[in-house]
């Protein structure tokens, strides 16, 4: 293999010079390695690089390869095969791309280009393109062989982004069609270990080759600055915490800037709307010669590359806030200071409410590490952490993988159209969990995407090939049908976007985006006018039912909602305020204090989060964006959700049955009705399920018998029957038959006793001994017959017990025992007010020894019985002795 300065050229067109490339970067030492693992380009390959942010991964393994891999194959046409590098982020894509077209010398868009969400930079020429997964997953599902690409690189690996495990699995199949597709992974963590077991040779070749590099740190001093207060409570980030960001991040600049004026300063918080908050304090405690900029999602593209290039001669210092985002995708140059918050935010899946959202949480420790580093990379640093130590160390080793917590209708429908239905035979890092893939796959089914065996239909592979949630895609689409390319595509945008919605109230927000002229109010324009084109391109999902033909005004907004979200049409409660609410899928949710939706019968949600106090109504969840929706359009949006049949059941003893009509589990009309017999049986079978047997009255003459069978079966086992809980359910209809029927046709559960119907279950002919081995009672020496207390059924050890006055027992020297001799009665002597007096299995032992003492203490205490000195010969008796 050549060097690294010299690796093959491809035809036509001239190499990558990486020697001037990589001048300075600490992975250029690392290429021939990779060149090395990665054998003859032209054959495929595949590696995991690790290496830690800023060494210059980024920036060198793309050019590497197209020096390797780019050269077409033979007999292809002479086209180069383009390398395609995926970035997590658009703003990393774009800036990788143009980092790279400046080290080579060549324009932006020539050899090296990018392709994000709504922006393309490529032409014919172009032989690395950057992109982001969910562009190239798109691809794939068009392009299966990616017959363009030479080379796929999978960048951040490690932050375990559900569209990048996604292309993980998937392009491993790719190179078994394609053996000479080369596929490298990268990675800043150590989990390059586990990456390299999924991507290597699975016909027994081993793993794939890890390649390494030092980390590029300078000596980086660590601060601890825990806050005084809390930083989170139940509303998320405190503004407290807040505040304090800013003050120690103002303080801690002007101390860099002492000692270093090309310090420049990056502050970790962990979302757009706290990037806002901090980055407004900042300017209110710095001067007019540092420059505050905000990076996250929502700034415009200009934006987001000011803040990621480095300060040019003349440019005043920087404090630049950001979400993650600056985390380990990107390496903004410049910066000496880092102040990291510790929160980030991350998706989450509440299951037992069908809720979807982003929270706050503590940042695991890896990306801790990788925040402190930004401040180390081009010489010494500081990061000023503002949390305790403490804190440090009980955070999570690693970032949760997003497949284990996020909604996964988008990943379910991708895998649907790739052919691996809920990612059966995927190398996945992680599989996904199945409740929540269960719960991806009914919504599909909800809109037409999916059969019933889980491949996708037509109108899946439609929805997948729009660059949109599937819920939205379905909006988009048949809402465009029903109101308008326009209309349609202004109501998704703004539900897609992550503008807050004043009061929850989505109407008033697309009315606030539509005449913003600020950077909010034109990202909301431009994505309205991609979802336009977008659904003039393709037209009405015909096998989804739609909605008749819409005006405008707030009616079409919730309708378009309703199409994206029918699981989450939502009706007041009526009598329970006018702000809480049931949607269609069983969650309560209310509206946030003072909201001007509040009221309304109906809304089509679209967001609901979990929530506490007022804002959350009580309900424990929390309505984040909503419009007015009528009845009819509900039903219309929903109408897959529309069921109406007779529901019965067993209540207060009795069935009783209505006629219901649902939209899912709101009710819209209910009236009572007779059960028909199957409908009654259904009911007692679902109390019986529900319920078990207690849903049945148990007198005491039952629950007698019920113990004696159950004692003879513990003793003697087969024929006498198991009466348990599940041995009786398990033989319903042999022994409780007709009584099942007579309370499926109406009648009282109270009217039904349960001793005869056990009876039918006693084996013949061992029926006729059961009165000699359990009798119900038991006759003593005074002549009182005595109920013989057998144990509780499920007891397994405890004897039958007799509670008889000591008087009744004088003479009686033999125990009694039961079932042939084989168990022996426990005995309760009682005083004569009926109080326990001993506990005893051997009465003849008893007469002889502790009896004494007992006559000595009672006899004083009830002197009217007897308490002879000879127990043996006085004569039993129930009396007292004026009685007798």
């Amino acid at each position: 293999m050549t060097s690294p300065s010299g690796p093959p050229v491809p035809q036509p067109g001239r190499a990558f010079d990486l020697p001037a490339i990589g001048a300075g970067l600490p992975f250029a030492g690392s290429l021939a390695a990779l060149a090395e693992a990665l054998g003859d380009g032209a054959a495929g390959g595949t590696a995991v690089v690790q290496a830690p942010p800023g060494t210059g991964k980024t920036t060198l393994v793309p050019p590497l390869l197209a020096n390797l891999v780019a050269r077409p194959p033979a007999g292809a046409p002479a086209a180069p095969r383009r390398i395609v590098v995926t970035q997590p982020r658009r703003v990393a894509a774009r800036a990788a791309a143009r980092r790279l077209a400046d080290l080579d010398g060549s324009r932006l868009g020539s050899r090296v280009g990018y392709t994000v969400r709504g922006e393309r930079r490529t032409g014919p020429e172009t032989l690395i393109e950057f992109v982001t997964p969910g562009i190239l997953l798109r691809r794939l599902l068009a392009d299966p062989d990616l017959t363009a690409a030479g080379a796929v690189v999978l960048d951040e690996v490690h932050e375990r982004g559900l569209e990048t495990d996604l292309l993980f699995g998937m392009l491993t199949e790719v190179r078994q069609l394609r053996g000479d597709l080369t596929v490298v992974a990268m990675s800043a963590t150590l989990d390059a270990p586990r990456f390299a077991a999924l991507l290597g040779d699975h016909d027994g070749g081993g793993p794939a080759p890890v390649v390494g590099c030092p980390s590029a740190l300078h000596p980086l001093e660590t601060e601890w600055c825990p806050a005084p207060g809390p930083r989170l409570d139940g509303r998320g980030v405190t503004r407290a915490f807040l505040d304090f960001i800013a003050d120690t991040a103002a303080g801690a600049h002007r101390q860099a800037l002492a000692m270093d004026r090309a310090a420049d300063a990056l502050v970790f918080v962990p979302g757009a709307w706290e990037v806002s908050r901090v980055a407004a304090g900042l300017r209110s405690r710095v001067g007019p010669g540092t420059d505050v900029l905000e990076l996250h999602g929502r700034v415009g593209p200009a934006e987001q590359d000011r803040a990621v290039s480095g300060r040019r001669p003349g440019e005043n210092p920087r404090i630049i806030v950001s979400t993650d985002l600056a985390e380990s995708s990107l390496t903004v140059p410049g910066v000496r200071l880092v102040i990291d918050s510790g929160l980030a935010r991350e998706p989450r899946r509440d299951a037992a409410r069908g809720m979807n959202g982003l929270v706050t949480v503590s940042c695991s420790r890896a990306s801790a590490d990788q925040r402190a580093g930004r401040a180390a990379r081009q010489g010494p640093g500081t990061v000023v952490r503002c949390y305790s130590q403490q804190a440090f160390g009980a955070a999570p080793a690693h970032v949760t993988p997003e497949i284990t917590v996020a909604d996964l209708a988008g990943a379910a429908l991708v895998m649907a159209c790739w052919g691996s239905p809920r990612g059966k035979g995927l190398a996945l890092p992680d599989s996904p969990p199945e409740q929540a893939m269960e719960d991806a796959m009914e919504i599909l089914l909800e809109l037409g995407a999916v059969s019933r065996d889980g491949h996708a239909t037509a109108a899946g592979r439609t929805l997948a090939g729009l660059p949109v949630d599937p819920r939205l895609g379905r909006a988009l689409l048949d809402g465009a049908a029903a109101a308008g390319p326009g209309a349609a595509a202004e109501v998704v945008a703004a539900v897609a976007s992550d503008a807050r919605a004043p009061g929850a109230d989505l109407p008033r927000l697309l009315s606030d985006l539509r005449s913003d002229k600020g950077p909010a109010g034109r990202r909301w324009a431009d994505e309205s006018r991609r979802l336009r084109v977008l659904a003039q391109q393709g037209g009405p999902l015909a096998d989804i039912p739609g909605l008749p033909p819409l005006a405008g005004g707030t009616a079409l907004v919730g309708a378009v909602v309703a199409l994206a979200f029918p699981d989450r049409v939502a009706r007041r409660v009526p009598g329970d305020g006018p702000e809480r609410y049931l949607l269609s899928s069983g969650t309560r949710a209310g509206l946030p204090a003072g909201s001007s939706l509040a009221g309304h019968e109906w809304l089509a949600v679209a967001e609901v989060s979990r929530g506490e106090g007022r804002d959350s109504a009580g309900t424990g969840a929390v309505i984040r964006a909503a419009a007015p929706l009528s009845a009819d359009l509900a039903e219309s949006a929903a109408s897959h959700l529309l069921v109406e049949n007779v529901e019965a059941a067993l209540t207060q003893g009795r069935v009783t049955a209505r006629k219901v009509r649902r939209l899912g589990a709101i009710v819209l009309a209910s009236t009572p009705v007779r059960p028909s017999p199957a409908e009654g049986r259904a009911a007692v079978a679902a109390a019986l399920r529900k319920e078990g047997l207690a849903a049945l009255a148990w007198s005491t003459a039952a629950d007698a018998v019920r113990r004696r069978l159950a004692f003879l079966h513990r003793e003697l086992g087969e024929p006498w029957p198991d009466v348990s809980e599940a041995g009786l359910l398990r033989r319903l209809q042999d022994w409780l038959g007709p009584e099942l029927e007579s309370l499926a046709a109406g009648a009282d559960v109270n009217t039904i006793n349960l001793a005869e119907p056990l009876r039918r279950l006693l084996p013949w002919p061992e029926a006729a001994r059961m009165d000699e081995l359990a009798p119900e009672s038991l006759e003593v020496p005074s002549g009182s017959r005595v109920r013989i207390n057998y144990p509780e059924w499920s007891d397994v050890t405890a004897p039958p017990v007799v509670a008889v006055k000591l008087q009744e027992c004088f003479g009686l020297a033999a125990t009694p025992r039961l079932v042939n001799g084989r168990v022996p009665v426990l005995f309760h002597l009682l005083s004569p007010a009926r109080r326990p007096l001993a506990v005893t299995g051997d009465l003849a032992s008893f007469w002889s020894g502790p009896y004494a003492q007992v006559r000595a203490e009672m006899r004083g205490r009830y002197p009217r019985h007897p308490w002879p000195e000879d127990p043996w010969s006085a004569p039993a008796t129930a009396r007292t002795k004026q009685r007798k």
